[in-house]
Order: C-alpha cells, then structure tokens, then sequence
C-alpha cells in the first residue's frame, strides 16, 4: 500500500477522524490471515485504531529519547504516537515491515517528533549494538526503553514445535529484550525507565502458545529480578501484559477462522485496538510511575484478574 496515494498527504487527519468514531465500537474482524510473521498493519480489515484524538499531550516526556522495539505497527505504533504527543524523540528497530514503518515515522513526526527508523533482527545481538550506537550518535542519550517485539506462533502440540521455532520465538522474544537491555543500560541514569511486554497467556497458559507463553513467562521474571537490581539507581523496570488486541500479531499467528472471536472470553466480552493501550506505556514511561517498579500492570479487559 502506498500510503501517500490512499490517504493523501492528509493523512493524520484520516486516522484521527477514525479515531473520534472509535470511543464507542466493538472490534468485527472478519475471517483473516497473513503468510506469517511479521504480518503487516496495512493489509489488516478494519485496519487497528492506534491513535485516540482525545488524548492531549501534557509534556510528561518532554527532552526524552525512547526506544521502542518493534514501533512499526500494533501496540508499538500506539506506544510511539503517544509518546511523541508527550515530546519524547524517538528510535524504532524494526525487522523488514518498511511499508508500516515509514507510515509511523511519517505519522510521528507531524506531531513534532523525531524518529529514528533501524531495520534487522532482534535475534541477533549485533542489532542491538546497532540500535544503540546509532541512537546515541543521533540523539546523544536514551531515557526511556520498551521491549515490545515479539513472535507469536500457533501449534496445537508441543511436538508439532519444531526446534527451530522455539529457538527463534525465545530468542526474538526474550533473548533480543535481555540483549537489548544490556548494551542500553550503561546510557541509562537516574529516573530512566524500561517497559517490559509480556502476556495475559502467561497466567492461563494458552495450549496453543506453548514456545510464546515459556517466553513471555521468563519476560516476568528478568522483569522483576531487574528491577531489584536497578532499584537503588532508580531505574524503574516495569511489565505490561496485555489480553486480546488488535493488532498484526493476530492474522500472522492465528488460523482464518479464529480471528472474529478473539478476545470474546474477557469479562468486557470483546478485544481492544491498540490506542487503549497507549496511556499505559506513558504512565510507566514518567514521573507519574516514580515509586512503581517489578510490577505487571494487566490490561485485558478483565481476562485474568489479580
């Protein structure tokens, strides 16, 4: 898709006229799959709302750089629009969706943000010494840090998971966030923050997420073994687990036929686009979180409680 040719140079204003009709919508997503992952935010019906027109910027990330993984699309594009209505600059590592991430870049930046577009590979760990490098050499310093990328995979068996898949699902999902991590720390100073994504599969375990809910499992004990650690420098590490939302994880994971009822077994009785969950990563992100760390906070619409 051309994004130019669709929307117009107008763009922002499309979606946020979207945004204005979604305070009151229930997800109808039809039957729908992509060839596996990544899957792409612009080839998804109804394309995810991930901008709430409603929500005003206050500054709370004003001189901040983030990083967020995987900001192309989904929940990181969500992420990266309210922290840019927030002042933050951003950085966005991304592996091959350049269509969605060119889109993001474009939509950020007319909201006063910088962004900073790297594609590769999260498994690797030399990526992770490239995003960092490049975002000190372009911004001098990095504040704020979202572990968002990851791989989802549907199996019905464990051993229909092949090698190879689990490999590559713990090493995008957990050893790319522990990399990551690692080559951002020694840049990160006193009130930085680290936001973590793990999943509400993680306290049901889905039967049909085996290799992805062992990840995101591991992703709530780095969380909160870090934040002990980085607690006297106050460095917060925090983790978000969010439920069913609408994003392109979904058609790349999940057969056709599964798509219209997701999310139906939350107590909300339906699934969430992106933007809902966008004040979450802004709340962690600032000061208003200054006494918040090794904490999960769940948004899922009431499908596990506690």
């Amino acid at each position: 898709m051309n994004y130019d040719y669709k929307f117009g140079n107008d763009f922002y204003n499309y979606f946020k006229d979207i945004g204005i009709k979604s305070t009151k919508y229930k997800i109808l997503a039809k039957e729908q799959s992509q060839d596996g992952q990544p899957a792409y935010e612009y080839k998804m019906e109804p394309e995810p709302i991930f901008d709430n027109p409603n929500y005003q910027g206050s500054g709370k990330l004003k001189g901040k750089v983030a990083i967020i993984t995987g900001g192309d699309s989904g929940l990181g594009r969500a992420c990266a629009v309210a922290f840019a209505k927030e002042g933050a600059d951003l950085v966005i590592p991304y592996l091959c969706e350049h269509e969605d991430a060119m889109f993001t870049k474009r939509y950020v930046e007319s909201l006063g943000a910088k962004c900073l577009l790297i594609s590769g590979d999260l498994a690797d760990r030399n990526f992770s010494r490239k995003i960092v490098s490049e975002t000190i050499n372009m911004y001098g310093h990095i504040d704020i840090l979202v572990n968002n990328a990851g791989v989802q995979y549907q199996t019905d068996t464990l051993s229909e998971i092949s090698d190879e898949q689990f490999d590559y699902t713990l090493k995008v999902n957990i050893y790319g966030m522990f990399y990551l991590t690692k080559e951002v720390l020694p840049y990160l100073k006193s009130g930085a923050s680290i936001i973590n994504l793990t999943s509400v599969t993680t306290f049901y375990g889905d039967p049909q997420l085996i290799d992805y809910v062992t990840s995101k499992g591991a992703i709530v004990g780095f969380t909160r073994a870090l934040a002990r650690n980085l607690a006297l420098k106050n460095i917060r590490v925090n983790a978000i687990a969010p439920g069913f939302f609408w994003t392109p994880i979904q058609p790349g994971c999940w057969e056709a036929d599964k798509i219209p009822s997701l999310g139906s077994n939350s107590a909300m009785g339906r699934g969430a686009h992106p933007y809902e969950l966008a004040s979450t990563f802004v709340f962690l992100a600032s000061d208003d979180a200054s006494f918040m760390t090794g904490q999960v906070i769940h948004n899922n619409g009431g499908e596990v409680m506690g």
